[in-house]
């Protein structure tokens, strides 16, 4: 039996992209950030679970919680986006971000070490990178 390939994607991918990745035959897996609920925890995936990881930036930067010192707010629950991908980047699943291009400079920012293993691609070169990886 040949094991298809599955996708993982945050709330917010275009539904015409994963559309293309099924009707090629691939599988898709939503994902959970956390703090939205919307899929299977990032956090908690397994090796195997999914072959590559798609989100928007704004599902990867957890929200803030106030706190005293100004200069380091924590974030939510003390999650940060290398927390929230650890699984990711452990098992060697392809992380692709979507931010659009002015705005790469601030995301590398947002995502901390996470920076280190993920893609950032521009909207319009989401679909070219998908194929790229999955090969079709």
């Amino acid at each position: 039996m040949v094991q298809m390939k599955t996708v993982g994607y945050f709330d917010g991918i275009d539904p015409e992209l994963l559309t293309r990745i099924a009707a090629n035959g691939f599988c898709t897996l939503p994902l959970a950030n956390d703090f939205d609920n919307y899929g299977k925890l990032a956090s908690h995936l397994e090796p195997g679970d999914v072959d590559l990881i798609l989100g928007y930036l704004h599902k990867i930067v957890p929200p803030l919680r106030a706190c005293d010192d100004k200069t380091s707010p924590d974030a939510f629950r003390g999650l940060r986006p290398v927390d929230l991908l650890y699984r990711a980047r452990s098992y060697s699943i392809p992380v692709l971000i979507v931010v659009p291009g002015e705005y790469h400079k601030q995301a590398k920012k947002l995502l901390g070490e996470a920076a280190e293993f993920v893609k950032i691609v521009k909207p319009e070169d989401l679909e070219k990178k998908v194929k790229e990886i999955l090969e079709f």
